[in-house]
């Protein structure tokens, strides 16, 4: 799943490790989610999201993701 979590932690200027002191995980876990290895759960990006000060559906791509997933399932 595509996630905007790199571009809101940047803009904050925010390092990894931070951010992972903030939602309660490790800074690897942040890093996967960045190089969209991992998806975060629905709690965690709800903190996430709190810590950025957008929704879960900025943060996430919902809109973006759930338009690539329909396209893939359309090719079957």
């Amino acid at each position: 799943m595509k996630t905007k979590v790199k571009a809101f932690r940047t803009a904050a200027s925010m390092t990894q490790q931070q951010l992972a002191e903030l939602v309660h995980v490790s800074s690897r876990t942040i890093i996967s989610i960045e190089k969209e290895q991992y998806s975060p759960s629905l709690m965690l990006a709800y903190r996430m999201a709190e810590v950025f000060g957008v929704t879960v559906e900025e943060l996430c791509c919902l809109k973006e993701n759930k338009r690539l997933e329909d396209r893939k399932y359309e090719d079957l």
